[in-house]
């Protein structure tokens, strides 16, 4: 996890995170060694345009913004089923958009 550096050198951060997700994009034409399209690469729709690719979600201190959490998954991925593995447990605040809403 990337705060174990941070803890090494006495540093904490409990008390919240921001929460979200953006698209990575890619070609709809890459294909891997056996001629097929990386497995995780899929469409999603973001207001009105598709985007074809990956996303990140992510967590970080909402004091300091260093990221503490990311998580790569598939465009079509559901923000709200990734929002609790992007919180390291001690939070007081979590700071999210409409996407993570519901849990």
């Amino acid at each position: 996890m990337v705060n174990v550096l941070p803890q090494r050198h006495g540093m904490t951060f409990k008390t919240g995170t921001v929460v979200g997700a953006t698209l990575i994009s890619a070609p709809s034409s890459t294909q891997n060694s056996s001629g097929k399209c990386d497995p995780q690469t899929h469409q999603a729709k973001k207001g009105n345009n598709w985007h074809f690719g990956m996303k990140a979600h992510i967590g970080a201190y909402a004091e300091s913004g260093l990221v503490q959490t990311v998580i790569r998954a598939a465009a079509s991925v559901n923000d709200v089923t990734q929002g609790h593995a992007l919180l390291h447990g001690r939070e007081r605040e979590v700071f999210t958009d409409a996407g993570y809403h519901g849990r």
